[in-house]
């Protein structure tokens, strides 16, 4: 039974999460209320960033973290070949599968915000309204 100022916190979990949950309990001698309580208090040292980032450009400026939805359908997962960073735009190029590479031009910034590094994995994300197709 809870005291005053605690309460219940329950939430679904998968049969495969539970288990995890319950193996780590076991491998580390606690219960799953200490571990998930120890989960809760480590959110704890990231609040401050997000609270002070809320205070430099508005809450109503912060979009909420959920799966992005894309109107795109062609997605395609490749591996950064080359990296050539400019002052303004940076030149990415993906080689999709075996010497197929596709290169895209994008700002510097967010090349560095994504954190594009030869070697790493990527997608290519392609929209097109209007695909010409010629032939001699």
């Amino acid at each position: 039974m809870p005291r005053k100022e605690q309460g219940w916190v329950t939430f679904q979990t998968s049969e495969e999460e539970r288990k995890i949950l319950e193996q780590f309990c076991e491998q580390s001698q606690r219960s799953k209320t200490e571990i998930l309580r120890e989960l809760v208090r480590g959110l704890n040292q990231r609040a401050p960033q997000v609270s002070e980032l809320t205070e430099q450009i508005g809450e109503e400026n912060i979009a909420p973290k959920k799966p992005l939805k894309l109107s795109s359908r062609n997605i395609l997962k490749g591996v950064i070949k080359r990296v050539t960073t400019g002052k303004v735009n940076t030149e990415v190029t993906l080689e999709i599968i075996h010497r197929v590479e596709l290169t895209s031009i994008i700002t510097t910034i967010s090349a560095q915000d994504l954190e594009l590094v030869k070697g790493t994995e990527a997608y290519a994300v392609i929209k097109s309204n209007d695909i010409v197709i010629a032939k001699d």
